[in-house]
């Protein structure tokens, strides 16, 4: 495990749910935290180099949690070391860097996959389901990203040594989610920013639209403006009814609670997703939500930039 963060705890919680997986070595970017972290967990080892921690006995993959600039370099970095990467999202923040990953995950023909959570939470499998099944056809999909983030700090409170990004990191969820929830590239995008921050250098606030070849369209909705509920908040408006997804959980248009607690082996996302990756490794396939399948989500990244 790479990262010491909030993150890094619900990939330590959902893994530990995991038989025959085990996190041998902790690597991460401030000594106490780090040191605090791996005690917490019982990890027998931690240090502040990533190279120190794959060099260990036993490690045969990693899973990254580091600040999103350094992604694309550190999962390049497992890659040449021989080992399988499990990046958080996103694979990089810019298009560049993206491919130069996915080049280097299919010459090392390594298991790399990037967390595209969405793809996992049992809200939007079960809404899936139903649109391959041809029962839901997507007309609108409506997403709000709304967070607080005029200072500096992250999902515990603390100051970030790093700064977070509107697009290339919280619509990069939404953006590959419709696309996967259609099975088509967005073939018209658009983007608008509010004022960028004269401190955190970043707009604050963002609105994108999207639309498919078939008609279907997406808009999007971010924030690190909002004082009031916090998250990512999925509005599905299909010809056979409307849903709405809180991460795991999944309520119709009256807000009537919808049972997905069938639709996979756990009722977390983030666990559904590990579990994912593991396996890949075990069979020697590719992941859902390999560094390849989600390129298309950074190229529409990209277009996006160019239109702000």
């Amino acid at each position: 495990m790479a990262g010491e963060g909030a993150i890094a705890r619900k990939h330590l919680a959902a893994i530990a749910r995991i038989d025959g997986v085990e996190v041998v070595s902790l690597a991460g970017g401030n000594a106490a935290d780090t040191e605090a972290l791996a005690a917490e967990h019982g990890i027998a080892h931690w240090s502040l180099d990533l190279a120190q921690c794959l060099a260990r006995p036993g490690v045969d993959a990693a899973v990254l949690t580091t600040p999103t600039q350094m992604h694309a370099a550190q999962a390049i970095q497992v890659l040449r070391a021989g080992k399988h990467v499990l990046v958080e999202i996103p694979m990089a923040d810019n298009l560049a860097d993206s491919r130069e990953l996915v080049q280097v995950a299919d010459e090392t023909g390594l298991t790399a996959m990037v967390c595209h959570t969405r793809r996992f939470n049992p809200s939007h499998q079960w809404v899936r389901n139903r649109l391959v099944a041809g029962e839901l056809t997507l007309q609108h999909l409506v997403v709000e990203t709304f967070f607080f983030r005029r200072e500096n700090t992250n999902a515990l409170g603390k100051p970030r040594t790093w700064t977070d990004h509107l697009l290339w990191h919280h619509a990069c969820h939404s953006v590959d989610l419709f696309q996967y929830q259609t099975g088509e590239t967005a073939d018209r995008v658009s983007a608008l920013q509010g004022p960028i921050h004269p401190e955190l250098g970043i707009a604050m606030d963002m609105s994108i639209a999207m639309t498919t070849p078939s008609g279907a369209v997406c808009s999007l909705a971010l924030s690190f403006n909002n004082d009031g509920p916090l998250g990512t908040f999925f509005r599905y408006i299909c010809d056979n009814g409307t849903y709405i997804a809180r991460y795991d959980d999944l309520v119709d248009g009256g807000e009537n609670p919808i049972d997905v607690s069938q639709v996979d082996v756990s009722m977390d996302g983030i666990e559904l997703q590990d579990r994912e990756f593991f396996a890949a490794i075990d069979e020697g396939r590719e992941p859902n939500a390999s560094v390849a399948q989600c390129l298309d989500a950074m190229i529409t990244l990209d277009r996006l930039e160019q239109t702000l």
